[in-house]
């Protein structure tokens, strides 16, 4: 066979398939976090009162002995929220696939510790991934004016959905975990806002989003 050919068969075969990919990654990416930034806040001060704050949830520990600290930097985030003022309750999302596993229960538990009392806060276990926790906001607790708290490369993705979900949504993002520590959860996230986009114009967001499909160490 002509080498010629051959080119032009690894090129349509191979390079321009992962040429279309690298760039469908990289445009999702650059549009969630481009078209939310401006409504992403380093700290309380200068984020207005809603009426609630939704806490993403994700593991209280990052292994059998080791605490997860995007979970404590969220529930740590979330508290100072809710003491200062800025919300006047606190809506945390996650997920329970058993008497074991109960990210919810951990969540209500860590901000009653941190001084948060059990009457200001509302519970939600059925959110296996952030589309469900935002849809769910609007669609089954009927909020529209919130802050949603989770960390710095989460909170993009999450704002992307709920501006698609008609939720009138700011972020406060939580203290960071040092690149080493989240490495993994990082590079998850780029993928993660290709499967968002893909997601919201694909699929409608709708309440049915509340099922269990995805498992629940994988969700941050």
């Amino acid at each position: 066979m002509p080498r010629k050919r051959w080119r032009s068969i690894i090129f349509w075969t191979f390079v321009l398939p992962v040429i279309l990919f690298v760039g469908g990654v990289i445009g999702c990416n650059v549009w969630i976090v481009s078209s939310t930034r401006s409504r992403v806040h380093d700290t309380i001060a200068t984020i207005e009162a809603r009426e609630v704050g939704v806490v993403l949830g994700t593991s209280k520990k990052s292994g059998p002995d080791t605490p997860n600290r995007h979970f404590e930097n969220r529930m740590a985030a979330a508290a100072a929220l809710f003491k200062e003022g800025k919300v006047g309750r606190l809506l945390v999302s996650g997920y329970r696939d058993s008497e074991y596993y109960d990210e919810t229960r951990d969540m209500i538990a860590k901000l009653k510790e941190l001084g948060v009392p059990a009457d200001a806060i509302l519970a939600d276990d059925r959110g296996v991934r952030t589309l469900d926790s935002v849809v769910r906001v609007k669609e089954i607790f009927g909020f529209d004016r919130v802050v949603i708290v989770s960390d710095d490369f989460h909170v993009n993705r999450a704002l992307f959905i709920a501006d698609r979900c008609g939720l009138e949504a700011i972020a406060l993002r939580s203290e960071t975990v040092g690149y080493v520590d989240s490495r993994k959860v990082r590079m998850r996230e780029y993928f993660a806002r290709v499967k968002a986009v893909l997601d919201l114009y694909l699929y409608p967001p709708g309440t049915e989003t509340g099922a269990p499909d995805a498992p629940a160490m994988t969700r941050r």
